[in-house]
């Protein structure tokens, strides 16, 4: 089962356009959508949802038309949106049992199953009766998962899911992830590069509400191989470079900062050839100034 986007495109009242003919294929693991804040990736997980009608374009999901199917869409649909609310006094046992009641899981027998399926895979299993506002971040976000997966979805939705996570909780979340991503469609908006370098078997790099990437992450990385160089610099020497070179990023090491630049040929200037990662990938896309493309 894929999930289709055709030209789709969303403008708001306020005359931001927040989509621009975006088109994408999506297939059945993890798909990463990477993009700085502002780039249009909540207004698109958002229109997926079915939360927001786009302006144009086409959406299918299989046999679903989006636009014209909208509840048919949300039966199959888990979503778990940036921001995520509990309720605070309630402990997470009790409220999924709820939640799977709206959901229209009425046999109390089938619907007490799967809950405590649910919260054993989101290893929430021994803090089942502990109220949800004494929950860490990360605790959260896991309940976030288990609502999601109440109705056995087939396309699952999570927007910046591990902002603000500490890493043990950032791994755990990646494992429980990379495990539903085996049988479902499930797409990962995020501005970290590290979340879908280490989890998406295909990504799509977006920005100012157009695709300029659209590929593997290892053939994205591929693709840059001999065009990466790095140099340690001083910081007071970081203005004449800044106007030299096209820098794909500045990280400080020791105190002084590394630069990584793009270069086809050899910069020569004390700069040394680097293997280029995701990241340089990210900072290519987003830095240049081309028409966008899709490979």
């Amino acid at each position: 089962m894929q999930l289709i986007l055709k030209d789709v495109t969303k403008t708001y009242a306020n005359g931001v356009q927040a989509l621009k003919g975006i088109s994408l294929t999506i297939s059945k693991g993890m798909f990463g959508l990477l993009g700085p804040n502002g780039a249009g990736k909540s207004s698109l997980m958002r229109t997926i949802a079915t939360l927001q009608e786009p302006d144009s374009g086409s959406l299918q999901f299989g046999d679903i038309d989006i636009r014209a199917q909208k509840d048919e869409l949300r039966k199959t649909l888990g979503y778990l949106p940036q921001e995520f609310g509990v309720y605070p006094k309630v402990d997470a046992e009790t409220l999924l049992d709820h939640l799977a009641v709206l959901k229209g899981i009425t046999n109390s027998k089938e619907r007490q199953e799967l809950v405590r399926a649910l919260l054993h895979k989101t290893n929430l299993y021994n803090a089942r009766k502990k109220n949800l506002g004494g929950y860490s971040g990360g605790m959260k976000q896991r309940f976030g998962i288990a609502q999601a997966l109440l109705a056995q979805p087939k396309l699952i939705i999570v927007d910046e899911p591990t902002a603000g996570l500490d890493p043990a909780e950032r791994n755990r979340f990646h494992n429980l992830l990379s495990e539903i991503g085996e049988n479902t469609v499930v797409i990962l908006s995020t501005h970290i590069v590290d979340d879908v370098k280490e989890l998406c078997t295909d990504m799509a790099i977006i920005n100012k509400g157009e695709v300029l990437l659209n590929c593997h992450p290892l053939k994205a990385i591929d693709d840059l191989k001999n065009l990466v160089w790095r140099k340690r610099v001083e910081k007071n020497e970081l203005v004449d470079y800044r106007q030299k070179y096209h820098i794909l990023s500045e990280k400080m090491i020791a105190g002084k900062p590394e630069l990584r630049i793009q270069s086809a040929e050899n910069p020569q200037d004390g700069f040394e050839q680097a293997e280029p990662d995701l990241e340089d990938v990210y900072f290519y896309q987003i830095t240049r100034v081309t028409t966008p493309v899709s490979q």
